[in-house]
């Protein structure tokens, strides 16, 4: 099995539009190509073009060799060689329910699964973090609430947007004492790295921007910090 790669964010990355690289860049590293053929999956956002168009312009071939898959105007592609041939698949933000309901009915989740242990660096941010856990905490609903059929490549749960949306810790409290999985939540601008499905670090592109463990004990909710590296100068 090749060696596997998972880079959960809070949030960040391309899409906040700000010009801040450098959680991207961390990904793309992983890869250890001078230009890693990257492919944005915007289902959570049903395709939406101008998140697609963004995505392109973030990643110019100087920078990458960019693609993405659109599965609500399909081209008849093969979606399990398709994404197999990616370095690097990067799902962004939006409605995480629908999405993986999307993914479900063409296939999708299997796909990633197989790319994925053939060495496809996956991530995201928002819906693109939280989708590869057991569980997690959504806002797909209207309110927030737990959401327990993730994809499940990585165990327990994660929350995103932790320090970013003030009912996230305590909705994620909530739910972990009423039986939702352990798991790690990331602040905005925060990404944890998982190597298999161990957490190896937690990198941020902001200082401060940090990241926690979050489980019961003794019938209470503890939170841990997880200290998250600068890669900033």
């Amino acid at each position: 099995m090749s060696e596997r790669h998972i880079v959960a964010m809070g949030g960040g990355g391309f899409l906040r539009n700000d010009g801040d690289t450098l959680l991207d860049d961390y990904v793309l590293g992983l890869t250890g190509k001078r230009l890693p053929r990257v492919c944005y999956l915007g289902t959570a956002m049903g395709d939406e073009p101008g998140g697609i168009a963004l995505f392109h312009r973030s990643f110019p071939p100087e920078r990458a060799q960019a693609t993405h898959l659109n599965l609500f105007w399909q081209d008849g592609r093969d979606i399990r060689a398709f994404l197999a041939a990616q370095d690097v698949v990067y799902v962004g933000g939006g409605n995480t329910v629908n999405m993986l309901a999307i993914w479900r009915a063409h296939g999708v989740d299997t796909a990633l699964r197989e790319a994925w242990e053939a060495g496809v660096v996956l991530c995201g941010m928002s819906a693109g973090s939280l989708c590869w856990f057991e569980a997690g905490v959504t806002d797909s609903y209207g309110p927030l609430r737990g959401l327990r059929d993730g994809l499940g490549l990585l165990p327990g749960s994660n929350c995103p947007h932790y320090d970013g949306e003030p009912q996230r810790r305590p909705t994620y409290h909530r739910e972990i004492a009423a039986g939702l999985p352990p798991g790690v939540a990331a602040d905005d601008f925060c990404g944890l790295h998982f190597a298999g499905t161990e957490l190896v670090e937690a990198v941020s592109s902001q200082p401060g921007a940090g990241a926690y463990r979050v489980e019961l004990a003794g019938g209470a909710v503890r939170e841990t910090p997880i200290g998250a590296r600068y890669l900033g100068a």
